[in-house]
């Protein structure tokens, strides 16, 4: 039997509430001792603001953005599900495991090989985030409670980023990995992020992570060979398909909804081969990286390329 996330954030909340009011107790008896000590009555009182507790409640949509990063450590092999901790931050990526007893190839939940995994808004590729992360939940939390536990994160994160009219579970979360997720990485790490979004623009036309420190100088022709080039493959096809559809449509509407569809994808066409082309000259010349230097000289290698920090 799979487990539910709703059922075990509530365990957890209740934990953390536990310890709350139990570190909220102890400081107020400490602050009694003291006043009588002192004979502070009439200057002190003893109680404690919440706010002024050293320890946290627990919060849903913090706690389930956890989730979904410690998902994507896993998918880049930072973390893993047979050991607690940091798994990787350097040095070389396949004999570490081994350091560890960890067999790559048995693992319960897959590492991306190649360090790149694609965001996309339709599933044009098998290894994209969204599938990544889907995965993730069934090996976690096992595949009878999957829609469940996808549902509720979608809900938790529509509280944050907004739901459309239509908006499917799965389309929330994909919506999150598009637009907030790389904002908070680089709130949680002070814009200085150890995954990299490599972005094409404003029209979404090609975004992937990488993981840093399992960065090597081949990581972009991979990158371009590997999945720009089918991207622009695909929308070259979905091009093909909006003219068939909109040449046939006769209801007035419809036609201008594809229409509309058709002049964004133009746009992504356009936005993804001027990426195809920066990523191409970056690509030929071989970069190497040093971790020594930090993320801010070697993030600042691939500026033409990488999301912006602000």
């Amino acid at each position: 039997m799979g487990r539910l996330i709703s059922e075990n954030f509530k365990e957890w909340e209740k934990e953390c509430e536990d310890r709350f009011n139990t570190l909220k107790a102890n400081e107020e008896e400490l602050n009694r001792i003291f006043i009588d000590i002192y004979g502070l009555q009439d200057e002190l009182t003893p109680e404690v603001d919440d706010k002024d507790v050293t320890v946290r409640k627990a919060d849903k949509l913090r706690e389930i953005k956890s989730l979904i990063s410690y998902a994507v450590g896993c998918m880049f092999g930072r973390y893993s599900l047979e050991k607690e901790g940091l798994i990787y931050a350097g040095g070389d990526f396949k004999e570490r495991f081994k350091e560890l007893g960890l067999d790559l190839n048995a693992l319960k939940f897959k590492v991306d090989e190649d360090n790149v995994i694609p965001i996309t808004e339709k599933e044009y590729l098998t290894d994209d985030i969204l599938t990544r992360f889907i995965e993730f939940l069934k090996v976690c939390y096992g595949e009878d409670t999957l829609t469940e536990n996808i549902n509720f994160i979608a809900e938790t994160l529509a509280e944050d980023i907004g739901r459309n009219d239509g908006d499917l579970p799965k389309d929330i979360i994909k919506k999150y990995f598009i637009k907030g997720f790389y904002k908070d990485h680089l709130k949680v790490y002070q814009k200085r992020p150890i995954y990299w979004m490599f972005d094409s623009g404003k029209n979404n036309a090609f975004k992937c992570l990488i993981y840093m420190h399992r960065y090597d100088k081949s990581l972009l022709a991979n990158i371009r060979m590997n999945y720009v080039h089918k991207i622009q493959n695909a929308y070259e096809n979905d091009k093909k398909d909006l003219e068939r559809k909109i040449d046939e449509e006769s209801n007035v509407k419809i036609k201008k909804s594809l229409q509309n569809e058709y002049k964004n994808l133009l746009k992504k066409i356009e936005e993804i081969r001027a990426f195809e082309e920066k990523i191409a000259h970056l690509a030929n010349q071989n970069i190497e990286i040093d971790l020594d230097d930090g993320i801010n000289v070697n993030y600042q290698k691939f500026i033409d390329v990488l999301a912006k920090k602000d």
